[in-house]
């Protein structure tokens, strides 16, 4: 029979079990959580009073219970000193204690721009294992040059020289445009400036004379002169005739080329350089005639020699002219018409007459 006073109908043990399980479940599920809720153990009623079976059906949901709150308590021991509610009598176990393994040492990388907290010690010399630089070669240094002690070299021509080497010199310094005018066979100080010229080129010692250094290096560069190289007619080129010159006997002499050309009927039979007075005693201009003829002439006002002279206007004569001879055109006459090739103005002399006719223009 059935005990209906009791209030239950045979299914309460179940369901009332059913709900203990339940709670079982419940704590089951929130043990992530940690807030698990202890059964009631005072929950007895009605089951303290189930017949055997039921009882016997009914224990394993506490021990399942019970062992999750052990398990529960467990965990919960992991993360503090706390214990779980209602498992104060039971013993958390003990977990094997291991020594905390030093944590390795994160170094933050280093960058191309990042510099150390710490600058590393300095190498040690002793600890270097760079092979030792090699000693610089010892220099030997060359001996001074002894000072040469050979003689100057022998001077063959210089200014005042007078002679046809003189002129061969000239000739061949033209030859390879030293030497801007026509040989005289004087050394002057045109001939000077044209040699040191040279000299300079060459790289020889510049002295202006011609010594035998000098006039081999000289001769190996150019050729024998020919004889219209050696004596031209004038140092320049003879200028066109006056037209006042192409009739008759006539000295016909030009300012402009300073040449004089001994002209008959036309025809220049020689030609030779001239140089004139200066501007504060300048040579005439026009057309005159040869009035007197010396040779020997000394002038009475300078005192200074006027050989082969030949008078014109005056005391105004063509003769030769040491002084220009020497010098060239670096000086100037009082008047007269200068002629510095002294052969050439004798051979004038004793062809010109008296009343043959001088025209000095420009």
């Amino acid at each position: 029979m059935v005990d209906t006073d009791s209030g239950w109908d045979g299914r309460g043990g179940r369901g009332q079990r059913g709900a203990r399980d339940t709670r079982g479940a419940r704590a089951a599920d929130a043990i992530p959580n940690l807030r698990v809720a202890v059964p009631d153990s005072r929950v007895a009623g009605p089951d303290s009073r189930v017949a055997g079976p039921d009882r016997r059906t009914a224990l394993p949901g506490r021990r399942a219970a019970a062992v999750s709150l052990v398990a529960l308590a467990a965990l919960a021991t992991g993360c503090g000193p706390g214990t779980a509610t209602g498992a104060q009598d039971a013993s958390p176990p003990v977990r094997p204690t291991q020594a905390a393994a030093p944590s390795p040492t994160r170094t933050a990388p280093v960058t191309d721009d990042a510099k150390p907290r710490t600058a590393p010690p300095p190498p040690s010399p002793s600890a270097s294992t760079a092979p030792p630089a090699p000693a610089p070669a010892p220099t030997t240094a060359r001996p001074a040059p002894e000072p040469s002690t050979a003689p100057p070299p022998r001077v063959l021509m210089r200014t005042g020289s007078e002679s046809d080497r003189v002129r061969e010199l000239q000739a061949r310094l033209r030859q390879i445009g030293h030497f801007g005018r026509n040989p005289t066979g004087y050394y002057g100080s045109v001939t000077a400036d044209a040699v040191r010229s040279f000299q300079a080129k060459r790289s020889l010692p510049v002295t202006g004379s011609t010594d035998e250094v000098t006039w081999q290096r000289l001769l190996a560069m150019t050729r024998v002169p020919k004889a219209a190289e050696l004596r031209p007619p004038t140092e320049r080129p003879v200028a066109a005739p006056d037209e006042r010159c192409l009739k008759g006997r006539v000295l016909c002499i030009s300012k402009n080329s300073r040449t004089l050309a001994w002209m008959i009927d036309g025809k220049v039979v020689s030609a030779m350089d001239v140089r004139f007075g200066s501007e504060y005693t300048p040579t005439r201009e026009g057309v005159f005639e040869v009035f007197w003829k010396s040779r020997d002439h000394v002038s009475t006002l300078y005192d200074t020699p006027m050989p082969y002279a030949l008078f014109f206007s005056g005391g105004q004569a063509v003769h030769y002219s040491a002084d220009f001879a020497a010098n060239g055109y670096g000086g100037a006459s009082h008047g007269c018409v200068n002629v510095r090739d002294k052969k050439k103005v004798a051979a004038l002399f004793d062809q010109v007459r008296t009343g043959d006719k001088v025209v000095v223009y420009w």
